[in-house]
């Protein structure tokens, strides 16, 4: 994993690119940027780890090139739960739940992705508290689609199980 410039990769790609994004929706130009100027961005290699369990969730991460695999960590037993796309964040529930990771994040194929600390975000609600609003509006958007996801297995789980009985 390597640490990038963020004023390089918003260089590298166009505010339009991100403003695509899901995460990014509707954020004004100026808020883009300074969330590449503050952030941190990061290049992953394929197989690279991103985070893995019981780390500090403290950041959430937008991913801006390439998509990481999720794989959530209980009781000792890893499963995978899904591949996270470009313009997804990943890691977001751990900080606001306030918790460690619960799983490892690794670069299915060659990524970049944006880090927002906590103290980025509390810096963007002082900065910009509209953006601030919007963000908080497409990460709670994100959150919600991801349990209707995992609702919808639960649901097809018990009906097979019933189907077998």
């Amino acid at each position: 994993m390597q640490i990038l410039q963020g004023p390089e990769v918003l260089e590298r790609f166009s505010i339009d690119y991100f403003r695509d994004a899901s995460t990014f929706g509707a954020l004004s130009d100026d808020t883009i940027s300074w969330l590449f100027h503050q952030g941190r961005a990061y290049a992953l290699d394929k197989g690279d780890v991103l985070f893995e369990p019981d780390e500090r969730g403290d950041a959430f991460f937008v991913i801006l090139q390439g998509s990481l695999a999720y794989f959530k960590c209980h009781d000792g037993k890893y499963a995978h739960i899904r591949n996270y796309q470009v313009g997804e964040q990943i890691g977001f529930m751990s900080m606001i739940a306030l918790h460690n990771r619960v799983g490892s994040a690794v670069a299915h194929e060659d990524s970049i992705v944006l880090e927002v600390s906590n103290s980025l975000l509390h810096q963007l609600h002082e900065q910009a508290p509209e953006d601030f609003g919007l963000l908080m509006m497409n990460l709670a958007r994100e959150m919600a689609r991801t349990l209707r996801s995992v609702d919808n297995l639960v649901v097809d789980q018990v009906h097979e199980r019933a189907e077998t009985e």
